[in-house]
């Protein structure tokens, strides 16, 4: 009768064990650890906004079409490089999407596609011998005629609201 005595108590305990450590582990999982992922969340989210922010700035037709200012050359190889540059910038920072809002992350998608309808339809409108420059100043003067406001400005806008609440 120990023999079963023992073995009673020793499977009691290897249960009581067993029960102990499924429960540490469950609980333990349960638990968000709100510290630990805000701690090393928040500042990949607010940096990735700042990125965005400037890729906005970038891409923005003003800025663009300054930086971007190349004598000299024709207004469909100044189509070409305006519309690469928008490519690239978003390209580089498509990773970005992770960590901000689905909102933030479309509206910097509507920007890029925007401007570059923007760039192909004023384009087209430079005859074929048109330089550059005729482009650039078209494009100039079409984002002054926008009684709206620039698009950049707006998603500028919605980045920065969207970062100050990160920030709270």
């Amino acid at each position: 009768m120990e023999i079963t005595m023992v073995s009673l108590i020793v499977s009691t305990v290897a249960l009581l064990i067993a029960l102990g450590t499924f429960y540490f582990w469950n609980s333990d999982r349960k638990k968000p650890k709100a510290d630990d992922t805000s701690f090393t969340a928040r500042p990949l989210q607010l940096q990735a906004y700042e990125r965005l922010v400037m890729l906005s700035e970038r891409i923005a037709l003003p800025n663009l079409v300054s930086r971007l200012n190349v004598p000299g050359i024709g207004a469909r190889e100044m189509q070409v490089l305006l519309l690469e540059s928008i490519k690239q910038e978003y390209e580089y920072n498509a990773t970005q999407q992770i960590y901000v809002s689905p909102v933030a992350w479309n509206a910097v998608r509507n920007l890029k596609d925007q401007n570059m309808l923007i760039v192909n339809q004023v384009a087209s409108t430079v005859p074929p011998e048109g330089t550059g420059l005729d482009l650039s100043r078209r494009l100039l003067e079409f984002v002054m005629s926008q009684k709206k406001g620039e698009l950049h400005t707006i998603v500028l806008e919605a980045l920065n609201y969207e970062a100050k609440k990160l920030m709270k």
